[in-house]
C-alpha cells in the first residue's frame, strides 16, 4: 500500500474491503486482480471531471462496457476532485473492431431505446470538449439545443478580439441555417426543396446519448479517443463530452481526422439509416463539422479558423435549397 495516498486508500477499501492495492496513480492494482484508473485534480478541475464522470454514466447506461465504467467520483473536503474508473489497457483500434463499434454505436449507444423517453436535448451539466468548457443547457428542440452550442462557441472566440469575421459568418448560421435545416426535427413533417423540386416526409429525431467527441487520427498510433481493450479485443471509448443529441453529430469529428474507415461508416449507417432528408445529410454533417472546426478554432487557432469560415459559406450558399 505504500506510496498511495491515504484518502485514495480510503475509497478503494470502500469497493473491494478484502482486498490491498499497489500501484502508482493513475494506475493501481487489487490484490483481486482488479485495475483502477485514479486521478486527483486540483479545485479548479471541479466542474470538468464532474463533466467526464457524468458522460461516462450516462454512456455506459445506455452501452455497458464501451466505456470504462465510472466507481466513483466526489469532492474532497480541500475541493479536489477525486475520480474512479476500472482501468483499459486501450490499444489501437482495428478495423474489426471498428466496424463492432459503429454497430454499438448505432444499436445501443445511438438507440432511443436506451435513455427515458422524457429525456430532452443537451445536458444537465457543463463538460469539457478539450480544454473547452461547454456551458449546455436543457432544450425541447433539437435545432434550439445545437444552436446553443455554436453561439457558445461563438461567444468564447468573440472575447478573444481577432475572429470578427468568423463570428459574423457564424451567426448568419446560428441564425438562420440552423433553424432550417434542423427545424424540420422539431415537427414530425419536413417540406424541402431538392435537385430544384420541392419535397416532403415525415421525420422524427430523439435524443440519444452522444459521446460528443468521438475522433481517431490516421497520422498517429493511439491518436483519438477510441481503441480496443487489449484484454477482450472489444471496442472502448473515453474521454468523453456526451449531451444528448442527434445520433448523426457524434459522426461527425469522427470524419475530420480519417482515423476512422470508411467501413465503419458504412457499418453504421447499414444499423442506423441516415435521417431524412437523405439529400440533405451532407449538409448536416457539415454544419455538425462545424462546431468542432471552431473548437480547435479556440484551442489551436491556425487553419482551423479559415476551415470553419469554408465550412460557413458552405452552409450559407445553401440557405436558397433549405
Amino acid at each position: 500500500m505504500r506510496g498511495i495516498p491515504k484518502i485514495i486508500l480510503d475509497r478503494l477499501q470502500k469497493l473491494e474491503p478484502e482486498a490491498s492495492f499497489s500501484g502508482v496513480l493513475p494506475k493501481i492494482r487489487s490484490s483481486s486482480g482488479s485495475l483502477y484508473y485514479i486521478k486527483l485534480g486540483s479545485p479548479s478541475e471541479v466542474e470538468q471531471y464532474a463533466g467526464e464522470a457524468e458522460s461516462l454514466k450516462v454512456i455506459c447506461s445506455a452501452a455497458p462496457g464501451l466505456a470504462p465504467k465510472l466507481l466513483a467520483f466526489e469532492v474532497l473536503e480541500d475541493g479536489v476532485p477525486l475520480f474512479i474508473s476500472e482501468y483499459k489497457d486501450i490499444g489501437s483500434l482495428s478495423s474489426s473492431a471498428a466496424d463492432v463499434l459503429a454497430r454499438r454505436l448505432a444499436t445501443e449507444l445511438h438507440s432511443a431505446d436506451s435513455i427515458p423517453s422524457s429525456e430532452k436535448f443537451g445536458f444537465k451539466i457543463a463538460t469539457y470538449c478539450g480544454a473547452t468548457r461547454l456551458s449546455n443547457g436543457i432544450f425541447d428542440r433539437w435545432d434550439e439545443c445545437y444552436s446553443a452550442m455554436i453561439g457558445d462557441l461563438l461567444s468564447q472566440l468573440e472575447r478573444r478580439g481577432k475572429y470578427e469575421k468568423l463570428c459574423r459568418k457564424g451567426e448568419v448560421v446560428k441564425e438562420e441555417v440552423i433553424p432550417k435545416l434542423l427545424g424540420k426535427y422539431s415537427s414530425n413533417i419536413f417540406s424541402s426543396v431538392l435537385n430544384g423540386r420541392a419535397i416532403t416526409g415525415s421525420l422524427k429525431v430523439h435524443p440519444v446519448v452522444l459521446h460528443g467527441d468521438l475522433w481517431l487520427a490516421y497520422y498517429a498510433l493511439q491518436s483519438g479517443n477510441a481503441g480496443v481493450d487489449k484484454a477482450t479485443g472489444q471496442p472502448i471509448i473515453f474521454d468523453p463530452a456526451s449531451y444528448y443529441g442527434h445520433n448523426e453529430a457524434d459522426l461527425s469529428i469522427a470524419r475530420i481526422f480519417g482515423g476512422f474507415p470508411q467501413s465503419f461508416f458504412d457499418k453504421y449507417h447499414e444499423c442506423l439509416p441516415k435521417s431524412e432528408p437523405v439529400g440533405q445529410y451532407n449538409l448536416r454533417m457539415d454544419l455538425y463539422e462545424l462546431f468542432h472546426y471552431l473548437n480547435h478554432t479556440l484551442l489551436f487557432g491556425g487553419h482551423y479558423g479559415s476551415s470553419a469560415e469554408k465550412k460557413m459559406d458552405t452552409l450559407i450558399r445553401a440557405l436558397p435549397t433549405l
